[in-house]
C-alpha cells in the first residue's frame, strides 16, 4: 500500500521552530514532486513548499526565508524546517505528492496531515 505519514508537529512559542518529516512508504519507484500544504480553520488549502525531483523548489511567499523543504531520496523523505514561526502559521500541514509505485502512478497522494500550533 502505498501512502505518505507525516510527523513533527506539535505546539510551539512565536519564533521557535519545528521539523516536520514525511514518508512515502510502500513500492515506490520514482517520485515526480513532494512537498507541502497547509490548511487552517476556514480557510482553504494552500501550497507552503514543494521540491522537484530535479532540486526546483517553490515557496509560499509568506514563508520564505523563514521555512526551508529538503529532500532524502534514498528514503523517499521530505521535510520542512520551519524557524521564526508565527501564530499565522497555525494550520494543519498535509504531505502531497506525484509519484510513482512500478508503473502506477499516484498523481495527487495525500497524507493524514499533522497539527501546528503557534502560541504564547
Amino acid at each position: 500500500q502505498v501512502q505518505l505519514v507525516e510527523s513533527g508537529g506539535g505546539l510551539v512559542q512565536p519564533g521557535g521552530s519545528l521539523r516536520l518529516s514525511c514518508v512515502a512508504s510502500g513500492s515506490i519507484t520514482s517520485i515526480n514532486v513532494m512537498g507541502w500544504y497547509r490548511q487552517a480553520p476556514g480557510k482553504q488549502r494552500d501550497l507552503v513548499a514543494r521540491m522537484y525531483s530535479a532540486g526546483i523548489t517553490n515557496y509560499a511567499d509568506s514563508v520564505k526565508g523563514r521555512f526551508t523543504i529538503s529532500r532524502d531520496n534514498a528514503k523517499n523523505t521530505v521535510f520542512l524546517q520551519m524557524n521564526g514561526l508565527k501564530p499565522e502559521d497555525t494550520a494543519v500541514y498535509y504531505c502531497n505528492a506525484d509519484l510513482f509505485a512500478g508503473y502506477k502512478r499516484y498523481i495527487d497522494l495525500w497524507g493524514q496531515g499533522t497539527q501546528v500550533t503557534v502560541s504564547p
